[in-house]
């Protein structure tokens, strides 16, 4: 569906001591139905803040989220978030973490079995029905995010926000929850849009890139559109020239500002 989500002329200001400070200036983009979208920059560029804006946690200041040409101005099941955090509750089980949004979403939609079809449903999509009694602390990291995947999928989101959720995993489990959230995207068709401070995995995850300026008051530099075929291999990609290009265009985005903070 086109203009699925836009974000009209958003801007966020944030008052703190009698002082304003502004993170967001207007931002204008429109992502339609399925697509993947990563949004990159340097640290305090308003990544995290933008994103929270569309999962409904934090407040424009002016502009509007639409949805469906339906504003949304808080948080609900349509939009879920997976955050570099697990967020996990350590004394719940893996099925009883995922259990915990079912119910919430499901609860008179769905039998108590048709609620536990689904719970191990997603589990098995991101390869944790084996672990399905184990609680946070038996588990990995990279495993701990493939339940929150699970969690927030569970829902039935129409779009899921994910915030650098490999950041804090090392290279190798980084790169197998990419491959898994690939195939996701692919297998469910979901509209998901990830932060990320990773050029290559920008380029591997997505069909457009969007590039934000540098606080304070960031806004959209350039959106870059990916037009690698999709399924894609990482091992096939890196001599890929349009792969090349379109990492060469970002890095050059992120280095020429980078370049503008050191000069002021």
């Amino acid at each position: 569906m086109p203009g699925y989500l836009k974000l009209d002329h958003l801007a966020k200001t944030f008052a703190r001591n009698g002082q304003a400070s502004e993170v967001l200036r207007d931002i204008n983009l429109v992502i339609d139905q399925g697509e993947f979208v990563s949004i990159i920059g340097h640290s305090g560029c308003g990544k995290s803040t933008l994103l929270n804006i569309i999962a409904g946690l934090t407040p424009v200041t002016l502009g509007a989220v639409l949805l469906e040409n339906r504003e949304v101005n808080a948080p609900g099941p349509d939009r879920a978030v997976v955050f570099q955090n697990h967020s996990l509750l350590p004394w719940l089980t893996v099925y009883e973490n995922v259990k915990l949004a079912v119910d919430k979403v499901f609860a008179g939609r769905k039998s108590r079995a048709e609620r536990h079809d689904w719970i191990m449903a997603n589990l098995d999509l991101v390869q944790m029905g084996h672990a399905r009694d184990k609680r946070p602390a038996e588990i990995s990291g990279g495993m701990k995010q493939r339940v929150g995947i699970a969690r927030a999928l569970a829902m039935e989101p129409k779009i899921l926000l994910l915030d650098e959720p490999f950041g804090a995993l090392d290279a190798l489990t980084r790169a197998h929850l990419q491959d898994s959230v690939m195939d996701i995207h692919a297998r469910l068709g979901n509209t998901m849009i990830m932060i990320t401070h990773d050029v290559d995995e920008a380029v591997l995850l997505s069909d457009r890139i969007v590039m934000m300026t540098n606080g304070p008051a960031a806004t959209i530099g350039e959106v870059l559109p990916v037009t690698l075929q999709r399924p894609r291999r990482r091992l096939e990609l890196v001599s890929d020239p349009r792969y090349v290009a379109a990492r060469e265009t970002v890095l050059r985005f992120l280095y020429e500002r980078h370049r503008f903070v050191e000069a002021a």
